[in-house]
């Protein structure tokens, strides 16, 4: 059974793009739209946590 963690994420509007963070585990992303930086940041952690 997989487990189903929360994590914060602060999504900001940068120059140029969104960035999105997640302060608990230091990850970090971003993307063209808020919705694009919070999937991106998603599959970020996630990768992050397979280690």
């Amino acid at each position: 059974m997989d487990k189903q963690r929360i994590f914060f994420a602060v999504i900001k509007k940068g120059e140029i793009a969104y960035v999105a963070y997640c302060p608990e585990l230091g990850v970090t992303s971003q993307g063209s739209t808020e919705k694009k930086a919070r999937k991106n940041l998603k599959e970020a952690i996630e990768l992050y946590l397979e280690d």
